[in-house]
């Protein structure tokens, strides 16, 4: 299957030699054991000729041979290793940005595999000006073999790009040409470093539990930077997809990741919608993850639409507290600063 041509048009690769001179890669970590240890071994035996690697390790205690080879690669300089006495995706992302040295940050996630070239196929895009960032390919361990070997797309829909409802047709991973998207995925992204130092964009912490949304949150923000978010199908990887560890700390019948999971699209949508989108995406949200409808395809069980409708009315009251809390705080130090 194959949608419209885009009026995007494909950007050619450069050479090894025009490449930016630095990535900062950033693997943010949580209660991962083997599965992080092979995934900095694949990221290791890439050949790009300047990075370096940043890991923000929040687990509390790793099993010994996890330790011993995090301190054998910090110890030859082959990763920077910051261990840290909290547990938040969106910090842990701000906490490493503010200590890269790279032209570009690379975002991975902790249970990943790399093919050859990766890095450069990210780099080759920054030669661009007009580009900001870039989303990579996303194959999922999980989902292979339930994947359609029919399934190609060439160009994703104009669906694709509004805020109100992209998010239900927006498919990297069987999208085949380079084109310019909304968002990209948090374990496969790219930045330029000066979305963070001169355009001040950071990744909102108030973001919960598996902090999902937080990153379309923040590529919903670089639009007022007039950059560009750029899907590039070579920089592909395989995201393992432990379930255990990583953003799963908390289980996701349990009823805090439920509450989170609506507090968090609430609370993209309130920062970065138009009223009109944010209907959209709000019944867009109750529709499939409430009444199960494509392409969530969830229970329909009366009892099950019940629940979910009791956590989606939670997640939104949750999500204008959060608002509420964050702008009460910003007067009460606004006050203190400048006295009347």
């Amino acid at each position: 299957m194959s949608s419209s041509p885009n009026p995007q048009i494909s950007r050619p690769p450069r050479p090894l030699s025009a490449l930016p001179l630095r990535i900062s890669v950033i693997i943010p970590t949580y209660e991962r054991e083997e599965i992080l240890c092979q995934t900095l071994a694949s990221l290791l035996q890439q050949d790009y000729p300047s990075y370096e690697v940043l890991v923000v390790d929040q687990t509390v205690q790793h099993q010994p041979d996890t330790e011993a080879y995090l301190d054998k690669l910090a110890t030859e300089q082959k990763i920077r290793l910051f261990q840290v006495d909290w547990a938040s995706l969106p910090r842990a992302r701000n906490y490493a940005v503010w200590r890269a040295t790279g032209d570009v940050v690379l975002f991975l996630d902790d249970d990943v595999e790399l093919p050859s070239g990766f890095l450069a196929a990210h780099a080759r895009n920054y030669q661009h000006a007009e580009i900001g960032a870039v989303a990579g390919r996303v194959y999922d361990r999980m989902k292979l073999a339930d994947a359609d070997p029919n399934l190609s797309i060439d160009y994703l829909p104009p669906e694709a790009m509004d805020p109100g409802i992209a998010w239900y047709h927006i498919d990297l991973v069987h999208t085949q040409k380079p084109q310019q998207v909304i968002t990209a995925r948090g374990c496969n992204m790219s930045f330029r470093r000066e979305l963070f130092t001169q355009h001040g964009l950071w990744f909102d912490e108030r973001f919960r539990g598996s902090a999902v949304r937080e990153e379309s949150d923040f590529c919903l923000r670089i639009r007022r930077t007039g950059l560009q978010i750029w899907y590039d199908p070579e920089a592909h990887l395989v995201h393992l997809g432990e379930e255990t560890g990583g953003c799963h700390d908390i289980s996701t019948r349990s009823f805090q990741y439920q509450i989170t999971f609506y507090h968090n699209h609430f609370l993209m949508g309130l920062k970065n919608l138009t009223p009109y989108q944010s209907l959209r995406l709000f019944s867009k949200l109750f529709d499939c993850h409430v009444l199960g409808h494509p392409p969530c395809y969830k229970s329909k069980s009366p009892l099950k639409i019940l629940s979910r409708g009791v956590f989606y009315c939670v997640g939104f009251v949750s999500a204008l507290k959060t608002l509420a809390q964050s702008r009460w705080q910003n007067q009460s130090v606004s006050a203190e600063i400048h006295p009347a």
